[in-house]
C-alpha cells in the first residue's frame, strides 16, 4: 500500500510541474531530484496521526503551528535549486527535517536553521535515526543565517518572508541559487528565485503564487523587501 502511494504522489508531482509549466518553465523535474522522493519516507516525517495522509500532495501540520509543504511544492523549490553532490546548502525552517532529508540525497552537506527550540532538536533526532550524517541542524533566526560554514551554493527557505536580510544575502556564493516565498503573512505569497551573478549582483523572478506559514523573528534590517 505504500508503496502504491508512494507511485501516486510521483505521479501527482509530474501531473502538476507539467500543468504549471507556463509559469515555472519547468515542465519535469531532475530525474535525480525524483529519485530522492523516492528513497525519502515522507511517513517518518508526519505525525502518526497523519500517516495515512503522507503522500497525499497537500500540506500537513507537525504541530506547533508549523507545516510539512505539499509534495509538488518541496520538489519545485528543491528542482529550482538546482543542486548538485559537491554543493553545501543552508535551509531557513527544519520543520520536520523532509525537506532537509531531499536534500541530502543530493548534495554535499546540507545546514539546517530552526527557529523553534523543540522542532530543532526532534528533527535532529529523526535524521539521526533515519542515519542522515550530511545534515547539520540547530536553533537559530534565518534572518542571521549560519555563517560560520557559508558562503552557501544554494539557500532554500521554507517559510514566508517579507524580506530578506543583507546577512542571509551575503551568505550566498557567487553563482548560487536561493528559492524563498517572498509576502505577507497568511496570505498568497510569491515564490521566487534569486540569483547571485558572479559579480554579486543579485537576479530575481517570480514563479508562481504559494501560500506558507510565516518566517517568524523579522525584527531585521531588509535588503530585499516584497508586498
Amino acid at each position: 500500500m505504500k508503496v502504491d502511494r508512494l507511485e501516486e504522489m510521483l505521479r501527482t508531482i509530474d501531473v502538476e510541474a507539467r500543468a504549471t509549466a507556463f509559469l515555472t518553465g519547468r515542465s519535469s523535474f531532475a530525474p535525480r531530484v525524483m529519485e530522492a522522493f523516492e528513497q525519502v519516507p515522507r511517513t517518518a516525517f508526519v505525525p502518526p496521526e497523519l500517516i495515512d495522509y503522507a503522500y497525499e500532495n497537500r500540506p500537513l501540520p507537525i504541530g506547533r503551528g508549523q507545516t510539512i509543504s505539499q509534495p509538488y511544492i518541496v520538489a519545485l523549490m528543491t528542482d529550482l535549486l538546482e543542486p548538485r553532490s559537491n554543493q553545501t546548502v543552508l535551509e531557513v525552517g527544519t520543520g520536520s527535517g523532509y525537506q532537509a532529508a531531499i536534500l541530502a540525497q543530493l548534495v554535499q552537506h546540507v545546514y539546517s536553521l530552526e527557529i523553534i527550540p523543540l522542532l530543532a532538536v526532534e528533527a535532529a533526532a529523526l535524521l539521526a535515526r533515519l542515519g542522515y550524517s550530511n545534515i547539520s541542524v540547530k536553533t537559530g533566526n534565518g534572518h542571521i543565517g549560519w555563517p560560520e560554514h557559508a558562503p552557501y551554493d544554494g539557500i532554500i527557505i521554507t517559510a514566508a518572508a517579507t524580506n530578506l536580510s543583507p546577512a542571509l544575502l551575503d551568505q550566498l556564493k557567487p553563482g548560487g541559487r536561493l528559492v524563498v516565498p517572498l509576502g505577507r503573512p497568511h496570505m498568497t505569497q510569491d515564490l521566487m528565485l534569486i540569483e547571485k551573478d558572479i559579480g554579486g549582483k543579485l537576479h530575481s523572478r517570480k514563479i508562481l503564487d504559494v501560500a506558507f506559514v510565516p518566517m517568524m523573528d523579522e525584527d531585521h534590517d531588509s535588503s530585499i523587501t516584497h508586498g
